[in-house]
C-alpha cells in the first residue's frame, strides 16, 4: 500500500513537470534528467528494492546513496522550481531562495542527517517503525536536495560563494562519508545487530553485508562529488568564467 502510494505521487510529479515542460524552453536533456531522478526516488523508495532494507545493509545504503546522492542532482538540473514558478506562492518561493542560499546550512544538514541514520538505534527504529521509516527517507531527500542546490545552482539561487569554495564545499562532504564507510569496511564486529535477527537472502553474511555497504558508500560518494567537482573545475576554466545555465 506505501509503495503503491509513493509511486502515484512521484508518477504525479512526473507528469506535472512534463505538462509543464511541453509549454516552456527548457532543454530536453534537463528534462529528461529530473525524470531519470524521480525513477532514482521510485527504486529507493517504492521499487522492489524497498523490500530488502530491513533484511541487508547493502539494500538500505543503496536507498539512501539513490535518495541523497544521485537523484537530488538530476532533479536540479531539471530545473523545476522555474518551470513550476507560475503555480507557487511568490513570498514563499523568496523565502525558500534565501533558505537554500546559505551554503554552510545545506552542508551542515546533509552531514547531521548522514551521520545520525547510521547511529544503530536510529537506523533499528526506522527499520522497526514505518512511521520513522518513511521520516528516514524524507530527510536523507530533502537534505540532499539541500545539499546539491548551491552546486547545482538552479533558478532562483544566487550564489554566496564564490564557485570556486564549492570545490572545497564537495571535498568537505566526503569526510563524514569516508569516516562512516570506513568504520563499515573495516569493522570485524557487526555495528547493527538488527540484522542478525533478519531473514537472509543473500549467501552474504551480516558482517560481509555490513562490508559491503560501506565499500557502495565509499565507492559511489567518491564518484559523483568528484564528477561534480571536475564539472565545477571546468566551468572555472572555462574561457569567461563559469558556464551560464540553458
Amino acid at each position: 500500500m506505501r509503495e503503491a502510494l509513493l509511486t502515484l505521487i512521484i508518477a504525479g510529479a512526473a507528469i506535472a513537470y512534463f505538462r509543464a515542460w511541453l509549454r516552456s524552453r527548457i532543454p530536453a536533456w534537463r528534462a529528461a534528467s529530473l525524470i531519470f531522478g524521480l525513477f532514482l526516488t521510485w527504486a529507493a523508495v517504492a521499487s522492489p528494492l524497498a523490500h530488502f532494507d530491513d533484511r541487508m545493509l547493502t539494500a538500505h545504503m543503496a536507498q539512501h546513496l539513490l535518495l541523497m546522492t544521485l537523484a537530488p542532482p538530476l532533479i536540479w538540473l531539471g530545473e523545476p522550481v522555474k518551470l513550476l514558478r507560475p503555480g507557487l506562492p511568490q513570498l514563499r518561493l523568496a523565502r525558500l531562495a534565501r533558505l537554500l542560499n546559505q551554503p554552510a546550512f545545506c552542508w551542515l544538514s546533509a552531514a547531521a542527517v548522514l551521520v545520525a541514520w547510521h547511529v544503530p538505534a536510529l537506523l533499528r527504529l526506522g527499520i522497526q517503525s514505518q512511521a520513522w521509516h518513511l521520516l528516514e527517507h524524507a530527510s536523507f531527500f530533502v537534505t540532499g536536495l539541500l545539499f546539491w542546490w548551491p552546486v547545482v545552482q538552479p533558478w532562483p539561487s544566487v550564489p554566496r560563494w564564490p564557485r570556486w569554495a564549492m570545490l572545497l564545499y564537495l571535498f568537505l562532504a566526503t569526510l563524514p562519508c569516508d569516516v562512516l564507510s570506513g568504520l563499515l569496511v573495516f569493522s570485524d564486529r557487526v555495528a547493527y545487530p538488527m540484522y542478525l535477527c533478519a531473514p537472509r537472502h543473500s549467501s552474504l553474511s551480516v558482517l560481509d553485508d555490513q562490508q559491503c555497504a560501506g565499500a557502495l558508500m565509499w565507492t559511489c560518494v567518491t564518484l559523483v562529488l568528484l564528477v561534480a567537482g571536475t564539472l565545477v573545475s571546468m566551468q572555472l576554466l572555462w574561457p569567461g568564467g563559469p558556464a551560464k545555465r540553458s
